[in-house]
């Protein structure tokens, strides 16, 4: 099932800085640059880093799609603040993307 596009744009007015890219029926989310996660299924999962996993201490971690690493499952995608800090603690965290040649 693909995600829908009125579930990403909930999503990404949420949290300001955060942006989508399409990739066959999901979505890719990035914060800064960085990718964070992504919206599989209609369903906000994120990268588990130490700081989502202390942000997010009860977060089931799902599949986005068979073959796939775990990712933490945000399932309070209505509370602004926690996104805010979730996506800055993330971004501090994460490597910087490579340079394309």
């Amino acid at each position: 099932m693909a995600s829908s596009k009125e579930y990403l744009d909930f999503v990404l007015e949420q949290c300001s800085g955060l942006s989508a890219r399409d990739m066959m029926g999901e979505y890719v989310l990035y914060y800064g640059g960085k990718v964070v996660g992504g919206i599989y299924d209609n369903r906000l999962l994120v990268k588990p880093t130490k700081s989502a996993a202390l942000l997010l201490p009860n977060a089931p971690r799902e599949l986005p799609y068979e073959g796939a690493k775990e990712m933490l499952l945000v399932e309070d995608i209505e509370d602004k603040e926690l996104l805010k800090k979730l996506f800055e603690a993330m971004h501090e965290e994460l490597p910087e993307p490579r340079k394309k040649k």
